[in-house]
């Protein structure tokens, strides 16, 4: 599904918030939405967007465009487990587990890491990537994700210092004139 007007116009705004970052390189997982912003962000800078597929959002599986009824209806115990503290080792009904996305997002971080060890890079994801990373890097754990909330188009910021990982920016939505 395309980026829809609002989506737009927040790429935009994405744009504008992040013109004056010095990006070698910018990636982005291959699903439209998060490749349109992407390539909206590099519009002015002359650099490709590289598609990289550990950055794609969790594969929610059976559960994939279910309303939460619907899934409690057809998996009555699944949410409870996957709320649990054990919920990232839950592999989602012809899905993946928390920990697939955490395993490919920490090992692209690491790469990212070899390959532009002073650079700055962007790297445009989805929400359980995101969770994973900065609950791992907050809290020493994916396991408490669900403390965290990434909005829609915001910007975190991760400085890597040998193989210490810090945030520097979180869920910054200054950008965004209407909050979304």
């Amino acid at each position: 599904m395309p980026l829809n007007e609002c989506g737009l116009g927040q790429a935009e705004r994405l744009r504008e918030a992040l013109k004056n970052e010095p990006f070698a390189a910018i990636y982005s997982s291959p699903l439209s939405r998060t490749l349109k912003t992407a390539e909206v962000i590099t519009v002015t800078r002359g650099l490709d967007v590289t598609v990289e597929k550990s950055l794609v959002e969790m594969d929610v599986g059976d559960l994939d465009g279910l309303t939460f009824a619907e899934v409690r209806e057809r998996y009555p115990s699944l949410l409870e487990r996957w709320t649990s503290p054990d919920g990232p080792n839950e592999r989602l009904p012809g899905g993946e587990r928390l920990l697939d996305v955490h395993a490919r997002a920490t090992e692209f971080l690491n790469r990212i890491r070899e390959l532009h060890p002073t650079d700055s890079v962007c790297a445009v994801t989805h929400n359980f990537v995101i969770l994973t990373i900065l609950a791992d890097v907050l809290v020493g754990g994916i396991g408490s994700f669900r403390r965290l909330r990434h909005s829609v188009a915001a910007i975190s910021v991760l400085e890597v210092e040998g193989s210490r990982w810090r945030v520097v920016r979180m869920n910054d939505t200054s950008h965004l004139d209407d909050g979304r």
